[in-house]
């Protein structure tokens, strides 16, 4: 029966209209069937659970009792035990999901009354009776779509189906029984699977309410926030979700809080389609190149070097010989090192490789007495190439240096020896550049993940400008007890508790 009823709100599904697709998404995250049944095996018996103590309205009639005539009869205090699920299916049509469920048994109770008055008798009698229903089936469809950039969800068809019936009634008059049965019994039927689609659609609505007020920004650091708001209706498959988010890093000006972190290990990925994870999400090279156009702009991406591994050669000493003008000019003195990125790093991401170009300026700076003097600047381009991974529920990096190629710009203190500056930009680069960059790609910034669900075994895969994360998840924390929020800094977004939303 959970397949006639499946069938039934696929058609639905087949059947309603979809909106066409708008916009450039820059971020996409696919939900396999894996994935969509891992959230039916989640949300399905809290579901079921909350059908316990289910109250269902009371029931009034009038009975022909023979002899007697019309009997007022009333069924109240109808209230659904426990509720056990034997199976569940979840599917995906064109514009939704269908959620079907077979319940194996389900208990109920109830008061059963009935009075009878004439100028000749009055007569009334009360008892209790249960109600074990052997077979349920229970499925609903659900539609998305996309609302101001916050997702919309709708219950397109929702109903409930029971089999076979058995009522026991206790106490009172025998004679009564097979009248109230036969009276009530269809009643009680329809009553009761409205009373369950009702609160399927209630809990649809409250799952909608959290949907409705995910945060549209994830806050990274006072400079940069991502753009998380969605762009087009969700795409639905035979066995997947997809949606569009737009994805790039936006001004922010809120600190997020640090969160500890580890860097994770990740294995290269399988071909597309071969891997049955739950979870695929695909980052085009424009998210990255648009939170280095922002830390650019914000006047970040430069570093002032004091020490280096050999750090006499942040002496004007050091060059005594080999620029002489730099010690008669300035005998003895300590210097400095400005290295600032005069444009944006441009990220290339390619088929299993990911490289990065950053044009720099060096600027040699001299420390006197009381003020800081630049005496020469060299222009470097220098190219590193890079993997992603996952550690947590973020997507971290790390570089290495490739290769550079450098210029003098200007000098005040002569021509620079060209073996000498290429050896010191070397050692910059390798010992304190890199490490530098590594430190804060290490860092990372998290993924659109619902609080409470962890990233597993994650893969890594590059293909032509964009990066691949396929993964399964684990829910860590207990799915009645805990808010949810998107992973990363705190939102000050309302949250809706997952008791709530079932």
């Amino acid at each position: 029966m959970v397949t006639r009823l499946l069938l039934v709100l696929l058609l639905t599904l087949l059947f309603s209209t979809s909106s066409p697709a708008a916009g450039s998404p820059h971020i996409s995250a696919v939900i396999s069937q894996s994935g969509l049944d891992f959230a039916k095996d989640l949300l399905v018996p809290r579901a079921a659970e909350t059908l316990a103590q289910l109250s269902v309205p009371d029931i009034e009639r009038s009975v022909s009792i023979p002899i007697i005539g019309a009997v007022r009869t009333v069924a109240s205090r109808i209230v659904l035990g426990g509720v056990a699920v034997a199976d569940s299916t979840v599917a995906a049509g064109d514009t939704g999901v269908v959620v079907a469920a077979s319940l194996s048994s389900v208990n109920i109770t109830m008061e059963w009354s009935y009075s009878y008055s004439s100028w000749l008798v009055e007569i009334s009698d009360s008892g209790n009776a249960s109600v074990q229903v052997e077979g349920m089936d229970v499925g609903v469809s659900m539609g998305l779509k996309n609302k101001n950039g916050s997702l919309k969800l709708f219950v397109m068809e929702c109903g409930c189906y029971m089999k076979d019936l058995d009522i026991t009634l206790n106490g009172g008059s025998s004679w009564f029984y097979q009248g109230f049965i036969d009276a009530f019994s269809n009643h009680i039927r329809s009553s009761v699977e409205n009373a369950i689609a009702n609160k399927i659609v209630e809990g649809a609505s409250k799952l909608d309410l959290f949907l409705g007020g995910l945060p549209k920004e994830i806050y990274v650091d006072r400079v940069a926030a991502m753009n998380v708001t969605f762009i087009n209706d969700p795409r639905f498959s035979s066995s997947s979700v997809e949606f569009d988010i737009d994805g790039l890093f936006i001004p922010s000006d809120k600190t997020a809080p640090q969160s500890d972190m580890h860097f994770g290990d990740t294995k290269l990925a399988p071909p597309l389609g071969s891997s049955s994870n739950m979870l695929w999400i695909s980052l085009d090279e424009d998210v990255f190149n648009s939170v280095s156009a922002l830390y650019f702009k914000a006047g970040l991406l430069q570093h002032m070097v004091d020490k280096v591994p050999d750090q006499f050669l942040l002496n004007t000493a050091s060059w005594r010989f080999l620029i002489p003008r730099l010690y008669r000019k300035y005998p003895n003195k300590d210097m400095l090192l400005n290295i600032s990125a005069i444009s944006p790093p441009s990220v290339r991401i390619n088929v299993g490789r990911i490289d990065t170009t950053v044009d720099l300026d060096v600027t040699v700076i001299v420390l006197g007495s009381d003020d800081k003097v630049p005496v020469a600047c060299i222009s470097l381009s220098v190219a590193v190439s890079g993997h992603a991974s996952v550690s947590g529920n973020n997507l971290v990096g790390k570089v290495e240096l490739n290769y550079f190629s450098f210029d003098l710009k200007w000098s005040d203190i002569g021509k620079l020896h060209t073996g000498i500056v290429q050896s010191l930009m070397r050692i910059i680069l390798k010992n304190l550049f890199v490490p530098y960059v590594n430190s804060y790609l290490g860092q990372g910034f998290p993924l659109p993940i619902i609080k409470g669900f962890v990233i597993r075994d994650a893969y890594i895969l590059t293909s032509y400008s964009s990066i691949i994360v396929s993964s399964d998840v684990s829910f860590i924390e207990p799915m009645n007890r805990s808010g949810i929020a998107v992973v990363g800094p705190v939102s000050k977004d309302p949250v809706v508790t997952m008791k709530q939303l079932v």
